[in-house]
């Protein structure tokens, strides 16, 4: 990565917000992240099988900005095999996070993805990564390293906001044609899911079933998508 003032930048940003009153609204026990979740993990169950297959154990499989691994284990759990896995991380804490809450056998790398060989993974994915990364030239190096680590026929994954945060100007959506530009593919899937964040929290006290409900029946409340395209 050649935009050094970028990297300082997000490494700020993540450093005041780790561990801040802000990360209480995330917390792994709220209905409203619950659903959430859910609502990852379906889409994940509908898409993985139709590209990197159901069959996960031969999966070689890189996650960008990992945080604290979270992606990685859903994996392993439905069938992935550790050393297999790889994990990419810019904050030192977090990635420790992932190493010790993770199965034994996960590559884990502090840094970008230099370290990584050209055509060398099955699925290179990246959650709320893009949309942390304010600065076009860094966001389309990026997907460019992401492509070349990725072998031919495999797929990059991207989860990410639909929509910019008025209230978060650290954070810009990720637009359609960024991601056509980045990962031209002729076979994709893009699926919307996840409503608005501030509705889901209006409405946690709701049966379950009301924000869901809400997010099926309207289509432009969901604020995340996933998009896969096959190099």
């Amino acid at each position: 990565m050649t935009n050094q003032a970028e990297q300082d930048r997000i490494n700020h940003v993540y450093r005041q917000w780790h561990g801040g009153a802000g990360l209480v609204r995330y917390a792994w026990h709220r209905s409203e992240i619950l659903v959430q979740e859910a609502d990852r993990a379906r889409a994940l169950a509908a898409l993985l099988p139709v590209t990197v297959g159901a069959d996960l154990s031969h999966v070689r499989a890189l996650d960008v900005g990992c945080g604290h691994g979270s992606f990685l284990r859903q994996l392993i759990d439905w069938g992935a095999t550790p050393s297999q896995l790889a994990g990419t991380e810019l904050q030192p804490d977090r990635l420790e996070h992932a190493r010790l809450h993770t199965a034994p056998g996960v590559r884990w790398h502090l840094g970008t993805l230099d370290a990584f060989l050209d055509g060398s993974m099955d699925l290179v994915s990246a959650h709320t990564v893009f949309s942390s990364i304010l600065d076009d030239d860094l966001r389309r190096e990026l997907a460019g390293e992401m492509w070349r680590v990725l072998r031919p026929g495999g797929w990059a994954m991207i989860f990410d906001f639909r929509y910019s945060n008025p209230r978060n100007k650290q954070v810009r959506k990720v637009t359609d044609v960024e991601l056509l530009r980045f990962w031209p593919a002729e076979k994709r899937h893009y699926r919307t899911l996840v409503l608005a964040p501030p509705l889901g929290r209006a409405m946690a006290r709701l049966p379950r079933l009301a924000p869901e409900l809400l997010a099926a029946l309207l289509p432009p409340l969901r604020s995340h998508f996933f998009y896969m395209a096959q190099k």
